[in-house]
Parts: structure tokens; C-alpha cells; sequence
């Protein structure tokens, strides 16, 4: 998700889709824990989504 796009939600939106891509994350983490994933940069685009929507959300409060 890209910081254009991030900037357009609403509060709730945004907390939905935090939640959202933080489980995602958690768990393509432990997957990656177990079995080494094919492409682990899915890990680095998700880690970076969350810390955007955060910052977002820190921004407006």
C-alpha cells in the first residue's frame, strides 16, 4: 500500500486495515520461522505497510 493511498482512508479504515496487514504479517512471519519463504521481501513490503498506517494514524491524533 502505498503512502498516496494510506493518506486517503479514514480513521476507522485505517485501524481496520492495521489490524488487518499486522496479522498478515505475524503470520507470514512464523511461516517464514518455519519453512524459509520463496520470496522474502513479502515480509519487508508488509512491515513497511503497518509502519505507514501507524505513522499515519500518529499523525492525525
Amino acid at each position: 500500500m502505498k503512502q498516496s493511498e494510506v493518506s486517503k482512508l479514514s480513521i476507522e479504515d485505517l485501524n481496520e486495515k492495521l489490524e488487518i496487514f499486522r496479522k498478515n504479517y505475524v503470520d507470514l512471519k512464523m511461516t517464514h520461522t518455519i519453512s524459509p519463504l520463496e520470496s522474502p521481501i513479502q515480509l519487508r513490503e508488509l512491515r513497511r505497510t503497518v509502519a505507514r498506517l501507524t505513522t499515519e494514524l500518529n499523525k492525525r491524533d
